[in-house]
């Protein structure tokens, strides 16, 4: 069983770059590749047709990660989808959260002292995001996390 999310925050400035940037992506290759005689075309070798296709596959892939960053927050734990990995941490394992002015983005310090940058919560979003802070340390809070606050 899946269990109840709590809190959820997934900013939209990154998500509209990352999304925009893809398709535009698509939109100017395939115009150029199209463009292209079908001579011209023809001397690109199958690797290098695989190798373009590789390439514009992780730009995309990454793309999309970055476009899908997200802090969800549940009755045990605290999950963090950032763009190369995802954390899930125990409401006892979070120590602080602290979104200071200045700060790019959130940062969770956990019972072993490393620091996360939560990457959803991030400046660009501006109030939204000093909101979010708020309210996720509030949840925190509520579930056993540490005395952290955002500043």
């Amino acid at each position: 069983m899946t269990p109840k999310t709590l809190w959820t925050f997934r900013p939209w400035a990154i998500a509209m770059m990352a999304g925009v940037m893809g398709l535009s992506m698509i939109a100017v290759f395939g115009v150029i590749w199209f463009q292209l005689s079908s001579d011209a075309r023809d001397t690109f070798t199958l690797f290098q047709r695989l190798t373009l296709l590789a390439f514009f596959g992780t730009v995309l892939y990454l793309l999309y990660r970055m476009g899908t960053v997200s802090v969800s927050a549940y009755e045990d734990c605290l999950r963090v989808r950032n763009v190369f990995r995802s954390y899930r941490y125990e409401w006892t394992d979070v120590k602080a959260l602290r979104f200071r002015a200045g700060d790019p983005w959130l940062q969770l310090f956990d019972a072993e002292g490393n620091r996360l940058g939560i990457l959803a919560v991030q400046a660009s979003e501006g109030s939204r995001a000093s909101r979010a802070a708020n309210e996720l340390a509030a949840v925190a809070r509520s579930h056993g996390a540490g005395s952290g606050k955002p500043a």
